[in-house]
């Protein structure tokens, strides 16, 4: 991925930092000083409030009081046909006044020059939309099985280059942690009103711009921001979960993913135990070596290149195996996996 580089002082953009939040009081305040820290641009940050039932509202107003740069929106309800992340998206959306529309999560810390370089970089490549994952903090064991693949998936298998020279909206990707949009063309092709129905925003913003033939980017996002998505196994394993029902988790897609990832990074593994065991041919584990020497080394490329943990290399095998059981136990047991539910809502599958 390429680094979106630094802002040039003589030009400064003007990003509008929106961040929608439904009980975030564990975070926002850290979120939003972390946000008004920005420098090399002018920053408005604008908090959408979706009927909270903690102390969310009450933190942003009390640095909205000491900060004309911020204002907290109310979300009004949710419309049917919509998912909360989308509708707030879009109210914020229409409430910002800058050309730069700079979504993160309630979780997510900028860092201090990151609105400036993504802008800068849009503006440079004249990309409509830029995203980048932010490094990703982990606490626990659940966090470091579930939250890698993430990186691993999209920088392991999305082949960048041709991404970068073709508008194909099957190339498009981005992380809906950190994605940042040209306000005009957000604003031509619908936005999250267009994908209003679904739950991978990120990824859908990138392919409806690409498909209006925009150009949209994926840049290297430890140095921008930092999250920790969950807070240990439960909120993974749920999280996922959700994600998994517009994810791999279907009849067409989930037998080619489990194909490339149980052969590239289960597969070799297991024949090595067979061979300990002496059930396995001194070829077939010599094979089995190379591939999982060849399985951890791009893990490790990845792991060090987007400053994840290192603990989480070994680890790497089990995590695919996590996330194929994830993608399968929510196709094979639909209803026993549960709705794709996420704070305290339940909606509808594939935008229907």
């Amino acid at each position: 991925m390429a680094d979106p580089g630094r802002p040039d002082a003589e030009k400064t953009p003007r990003v509008s930092i929106l961040i929608p939040a439904r009980d975030e009081a564990a975070t926002i305040e850290h979120t939003v000083r972390a946000a008004l820290a920005s420098t090399g641009a002018t920053v408005e940050v604008l908090v959408g409030d979706d009927h909270s039932t903690d102390a969310t509202a009450a933190l942003v107003r009390a640095i909205a009081a000491t900060d004309p740069r911020v204002r907290l929106v109310a979300i009004p309800s949710l419309p049917e046909g919509w998912t909360g992340k989308n509708h707030a998206c879009s109210v914020l959306a229409g409430a910002a006044r800058f050309p730069h529309l700079l979504f993160i999560d309630a979780d997510v810390t900028l860092a201090a020059a990151a609105a400036a370089a993504l802008a800068a970089h849009a503006t440079a490549t004249g990309a409509a939309l830029v995203s980048g994952v932010p490094r990703q903090r982990m606490g626990t064991l659940g966090e470091r099985l579930t939250v890698p693949m993430i990186g691993f998936l999209l920088v392991g298998y999305l082949p960048v280059p041709m991404m970068r020279s073709s508008l194909r909206p099957s190339l498009g990707a981005a992380c809906g942690q950190l994605v940042l949009v040209d306000r005009a063309v957000y604003a031509q092709t619908g936005g999250h009103g267009a994908i209003r129905g679904f739950l991978h925003d990120g990824v859908l913003l990138a392919r409806l711009f690409r498909a209006a033939g925009h150009g949209t980017d994926l840049v290297a996002g430890h140095a921008l921001a930092t999250c920790r998505m969950y807070r240990g196994w439960t909120e993974a394993w749920a999280g996922f979960s959700k994600n998994a029902h517009e994810g791999m988790a279907t009849p067409r897609a989930l037998p080619v993913w489990t194909a490339l990832l149980f052969t590239a990074h289960i597969l070799p593994v297991l024949l090595l135990i067979l061979f300990g065991l002496g059930l396995a041919a001194p070829g077939a584990a010599g094979l089995a070596l190379v591939a999982l020497l060849l399985s951890l080394g791009t893990r490790a490329a990845i792991t060090f290149a987007m400053r994840e943990p290192a603990l989480t290399i070994p680890l790497h095998p089990v995590a695919v195996a996590v996330a194929l059981l994830i993608q399968w136990n929510v196709l094979l047991r639909r209803k026993a996996a549960g709705a794709a539910v996420w704070k305290g809502r339940s909606y509808p599958l594939n935008g229907a």
